[in-house]
């Protein structure tokens, strides 16, 4: 099992990610982090863990408030079916491979990684977004596009128009994410492959 610890910090606003990324024997991909920041003007700090298979396919998040009751724990069997932790079916989020936690930078590997574009090659998709602090989820339509393969990709919003070109490192984990995150140098660790 590889193992990687990562450190953002946001640019403007007070906030910090520890992410720990490790690949478990039998390939997937596991993230469990902490997020502590400001979101509309109030503190906030949440635990998130999200599963991933051995093609970046999202199988599993969770995201807990950890100054209150709200958590969410979803479940997918990797082609776009989602589930509730009762095992109750979530149509409504049905298609969405990806995940995009509002709060972490971690939410762009995920479809980066999945993806594999070459140079100049888009594609649009659907994710299952959930908005901090207060755990809501809903569908989201975004587009990525890869600039330079293994380097930057620019993520658009289609939703609200939003676009930001973003450098990433060799694991498509974002270096830096303009006006939002940044990545906090650490002494070299294993990659997650």
């Amino acid at each position: 099992m590889m193992d990687s610890q990562i450190v953002w910090t946001r640019w403007d606003d007070p906030g910090l990610e520890h992410l720990h990324l490790s690949r478990s024997p039998d390939g997937s991909v596991e993230a469990e982090s902490i997020v502590v920041g400001v979101a509309d003007g109030r503190p906030f700090s949440l635990r998130y863990y999200v599963e991933s298979d051995t093609s970046w396919r999202v199988r599993q998040c969770r995201v807990e408030a950890l100054q209150g009751a709200v958590r969410i724990d979803l479940r997918s069997n990797g082609d776009g079916t989602w589930a509730g932790s009762d095992g109750e079916g979530l149509p409504e989020l049905a298609g969405c491979i990806d995940v995009d936690i509002e709060a972490t930078p971690y939410s762009n590997t995920l479809p980066i990684r999945r993806l594999n574009l070459q140079p100049g090659e888009s594609r649009e998709i659907g994710v299952v977004y959930v908005s901090v602090p207060t755990l809501d989820v809903s569908v989201k339509r975004q587009v990525y596009t890869c600039l330079e393969r293994d380097r930057r990709y620019r993520f658009q919003s289609v939703d609200s128009g939003f676009t930001a070109d973003l450098p990433v490192d060799r694991d498509g984990l974002v270096l830096d994410y303009p006006g939002l995150f940044r990545r906090v140098n650490l002494p070299l660790s294993p990659t997650v492959d």
